[in-house]
């Protein structure tokens, strides 16, 4: 199928009224997932945040505030995996069908949707030109040429040869994008006004494989966070719904302080940074982060620290849940408000939690939770106890 241009690019207006039905869904599913939690909340958890994988046709550009089409959706999916891998670790040996509901899911965004757009738009939707641009002059063709440093510019075509192509596409299959754009190129009502291109501008006949692409090109290609290792810090808003905090490093001083309590917030990869949440959110997600600091009011749901190392967290209200998991080094703090959170701790070492002192003249009390535990059979099933250190 051949996929052409689309209408002309929208205002900001006219894409949010586009997006208003997929908002409005967002914000259902999230809705399931707040109150009284049910059996299934890991399932509605998962779905509800890969539906913000489906904005990336929101992407207009590198000033728009996203990242990259293919980042987009790898970025949601993580957020959405949390969840979808305690599906998995939850039925793996209890029901096979919950396991290959949450496979499947995670097939459908990775590596589909991602491939999808990843090999289609890359870049994000292709617009069409205004209908009062006009055709650029057939000199800037021998510009590009010339552009190229340490190049013979390419020799002109010969005088017979008309200004637009009619050149066929080639007859040799090619991968990927190449064959994106031969079948663009092969739609005549798109490519009528495009210029011809030369023998010494063709990809194929390049021996460096260089290309002559514009600052602006370069500097969007070089920030994607799909092509470098971490990808540009964020603090923002994304779709009304999840504060995304993420590759913050050095930072001291973030604050959230515009929230309520049908949001989240997702901090991951960030280091030597502290994090303040003013007000009631839904629930706190830090995922990935060294050294990181999280000082927040009340969560309705939980705060969830995973795959983390040096993370100290601190809660001035109230928690009803708090999850460590595969994570080294965590120093909680509770407040009065708190003290009956449920804290839960899987593959993680070095928990401490401190509880206020019982005198004034006591700030804090430091309890170690314990990550050594005995496994004893008694009464035809196995008792679990912490190992109790004595010594003198």
């Amino acid at each position: 199928m051949t996929r052409g241009p689309l209408n002309q690019k929208p205002n900001l207006e006219a894409l949010a009224e586009f997006l208003k039905p997929l908002n409005e869904l967002i914000v259902k599913a999230n809705a399931m997932t707040e109150g009284r939690r049910s059996d299934f909340f890991n399932h509605l958890k998962t779905t509800a945040d890969s539906l913000s994988a489906l904005a990336w046709i929101a992407y207009l550009g590198k000033d728009c505030g996203m990242s990259l089409p293919t980042a987009h959706v790898e970025d949601s999916w993580q957020m959405a995996e949390f969840y979808n891998n305690k599906v998995l670790v939850a039925y793996r040996n209890k029901d096979s069908d919950h396991v290959e509901w949450a496979k499947s899911l995670k097939e459908l965004y990775l590596p589909g949707l991602r491939d999808y757009v990843k090999g289609f738009y890359p870049l994000g939707l292709v617009w069409g030109r205004p209908a009062t641009a006009s055709t650029s002059a057939p000199s800037s063709t021998l510009s590009v040429a010339k552009a190229s440093p340490g190049k013979a510019p390419a020799a002109p075509p010969p005088p017979s040869t008309p200004l637009f192509s009619s050149e066929t596409a080639a007859p040799h299959p090619k991968l990927g994008m190449s064959a994106v754009f031969e079948e663009i190129s092969s739609n005549k009502s798109v490519t009528s006004g495009l210029r011809k291109v030369t023998d010494g501008m063709k990809t194929k006949n390049q021996v460096d494989r260089t290309f002559v692409v514009s600052s602006a090109e370069k500097e969007t290609r070089t920030s994607s966070p799909s092509f470098s290792k971490a990808g540009p810090p964020k603090l923002e808003l994304q779709m009304g719904r999840r504060w995304a905090v993420e590759n913050q490093i050095g930072k001291k001083n973030l604050v959230i302080d515009e929230c309520d309590a049908k949001q989240s917030v997702y901090v991951y990869g960030c280091r030597d940074s502290v994090l303040q949440v003013k007000g009631k959110v839904n629930n706190i997600t830090i995922d990935k982060c060294n050294k990181m600091g999280v000082l927040f009011k009340d969560v309705v749901a939980a705060c969830e620290i995973v795959n983390c190392n040096g993370i100290e967290v601190q809660c001035e209200g109230s928690a009803p849940t708090i999850s460590i998991d595969n994570t080294g080094g965590c120093q909680l703090y509770l407040s009065k408000e708190s003290l009956e959170s449920s804290i839960t701790t899987a593959k993680s070492s070095e928990i401490n939690v401190m509880v206020p002192g019982a005198g004034p003249e006591i700030d804090w009390v430091e309890h170690a939770l314990p990550q050594q535990y005995i496994h004893a059979f008694k009464d035809g099933q196995f008792v679990t106890s912490p190992v109790s250190h004595s010594g003198g």
